[in-house]
């Protein structure tokens, strides 16, 4: 059974469900446990090195994760760099989503607001 681990910081939409099932033949998806997605979600900006940070991280991957699973990592640049590169040296295929924003403007009370609209259009092979 194909895994799409999720090192990710949103909810998956339906949309990319619908895709990753699609076209990366994913069958099951993998949160993280919660203390391990607290600290993929909170890298904290003064680490010089996050070898020490994410260490518990590649320790999780390394124990549960196995031939054939894919990993969505989007977060941290420095964070996804490292992790990109682990999972790859692991032999494993790391991807992240691309989307389609759509920006609107609107007056509301007498100020313009700006609203973004994200949507998922593929994943992309890091």
């Amino acid at each position: 059974m194909k895994k799409l681990f999720l090192l990710f910081s949103h909810t998956l939409t339906s949309m990319q469900e619908e895709n990753a099932k699609a076209f990366l033949e994913v069958e099951q998806f993998v949160t993280l446990p919660k203390k391990l997605q607290n600290l993929w979600s909170n890298i904290p900006p003064h680490l010089t090195t996050l070898h020490d940070h994410l260490a518990p991280l590649k320790a999780y991957i390394s124990k549960e994760a196995k031939r054939g699973d894919l990993f969505l990592i989007q977060g941290d640049f420095g964070g996804c760099y490292e992790m990109v590169n682990f999972v790859k040296d692991l032999g494993f295929t790391a991807v992240h989503s691309t989307t389609m924003r759509d920006v609107v403007e609107k007056t509301v009370n007498g100020k313009v607001e700006k609203f973004s609209r994200f949507e998922h259009v593929i994943f992309r092979l890091y």
